[in-house]
């Protein structure tokens, strides 16, 4: 009987040696799946310069005979939502109305910022902004020819005078207020639009005339209101990527408090 219970207890010290190597594995098992979910690499979002081309404003000098325009844009990402915005460019333009004919030649530089207020997911970078520019315009005019308005017809109408008279020297200062939207259709190459409402702050006029027109402003309504359109065409050089915040991360998470 002392043979059979040495016997037996030796077998249950081998079997408890199996059980506890056992659960040290399935421990450990269950430690490096806790490791593996912990040390999933967080987002990586990237920051860089973006720059391309108004197509607008190219395509119309092809089918307006008085128009001639070019407009670079750019901007860089300096935070997650918050990007610097510039364009600078050159028009020529010649305005025909009923009392006057006249030419608008120059160039202009607008610098601000846009703020993405889209929410994107996965890698997508696609933006919808509201921004904020500060406009500027060196520029000339000519008066090519006018015609004296008359408000008695009854011996005709005034003579059109032709005149050639130049204005230079002129410049002209705004702000205008942008909404648009950017959609990555290659792999860093964007295409987008916007709009923009302008006010002038200040500007230089010439003598007996107005600034009807001027380089990146367009044309004035009421002397010193302006609107604009833009369709661009822009590459993204990638510089460096960042990740997501934390405590951005938490704010997504957090559900929403029940009014009372």
């Amino acid at each position: 009987m002392k043979h059979i219970s040495k016997f037996t207890f030796s077998i249950a010290l081998v079997l408890l040696s199996f059980l506890g190597n056992a659960q040290e594995k399935t421990t450990a098992k269950k430690d490096s799946v806790t490791v593996k979910k912990d040390s999933i690499p967080p987002k990586m979002e990237r920051y860089g310069l973006r720059l391309g081309v108004d197509l607008f404003k190219l395509t119309r000098s092809f089918y307006e005979t008085d128009y001639r325009g070019l407009e670079l844009v750019g901007d860089y990402r300096v935070t997650r939502r918050h990007y610097l915005a510039a364009e600078i460019g050159n028009e020529d333009k010649t305005v025909d109305d009923d009392q006057v004919n006249f030419t608008t030649k120059g160039t202009y530089l607008k610098v601000g910022f846009d703020y993405n207020s889209f929410q994107n997911w996965g890698n997508m970078e696609n933006i919808i902004s509201v921004g904020l520019r500060y406009g500027a315009s060196s520029f000339s005019q000519t008066l090519n020819s006018y015609q004296v308005y008359n408000p008695n017809l009854y011996f005709g109408e005034s003579p059109v005078i032709i005149s050639g008279e130049e204005f230079n020297g002129l410049s002209a200062q705004w702000i205008e207020v942008v909404a648009g939207m950017k959609a990555e259709v290659f792999n860093n190459v964007f295409v987008g639009f916007s709009f923009n409402v302008k006010r002038l702050m200040s500007q230089k006029l010439p003598n007996n005339f107005d600034n009807l027109y001027i380089p990146g402003f367009n044309r004035t309504y009421n002397g010193d209101f302006g609107v604009g359109f833009n369709y661009t065409v822009s590459y993204f050089i990638p510089f460096y990527k960042a990740t997501v915040k934390a405590k951005e991360k938490a704010k997504k998470k957090e559900p929403k408090k029940k009014k009372k």
